[in-house]
């Protein structure tokens, strides 16, 4: 099975990348960055916050309550801080776009972002969990391939 090579096909025009700040979608992005300069397609960054604050906005017991306009704004502030370090982590001469989709459910945001964005595929980082973890831990990308239309790939 060696030697099978796609070099010259273009697989896809739009990759769709959910990132969230971790060290898993910033080690993953180098892998989009060669996916997409392969095959000369555009990267949509996606990020998906909930729409509604939490009841408290510390980790103290002295904790205070936010309004859902201020969360708004932290939320959108934050995504533009994910966005920015992984648009550096991608590295130049990509065509990046941004979309910042407020969901409280993350795989319906990602199915989302990657409808509006009209996306060909969705590129997913994966955490390497095994046996039990993986189960209960990788919902999230298993939930995004069962409803996807479109392809899903997953880096490891």
């Amino acid at each position: 099975m060696s030697g099978f090579n796609l070099t010259g096909v273009n697989m896809f025009k739009h990759l769709l990348v959910p990132v969230d700040g971790s060290d898993v979608s910033k080690k993953s992005l180098k892998k989009v960055a060669e996916l997409a300069k392969a095959d000369k397609a555009s990267v949509t960054l996606v990020y998906v916050s909930d729409p509604m604050p939490p009841m408290v906005y510390s980790d103290s017991t002295m904790g205070y309550g936010i309004s859902q306009k201020d969360h708004k704004k932290v939320c959108e502030v934050f995504a533009q801080d994910v966005f920015k370090k992984a648009t550096v982590a991608l590295g130049a001469g990509l065509k990046v776009n941004t979309l910042h989709v407020p969901n409280s459910n993350l795989a319906e945001g990602i199915l989302e972002g990657a409808k509006k964005s009209k996306a060909d595929v969705i590129v997913m980082a994966s955490h390497k969990r095994t046996g039990i973890k993986s189960v209960l831990l990788g919902s999230e990308t298993h939930e995004v391939i069962v409803h996807s239309k479109l392809p899903v790939l997953v880096l490891g």
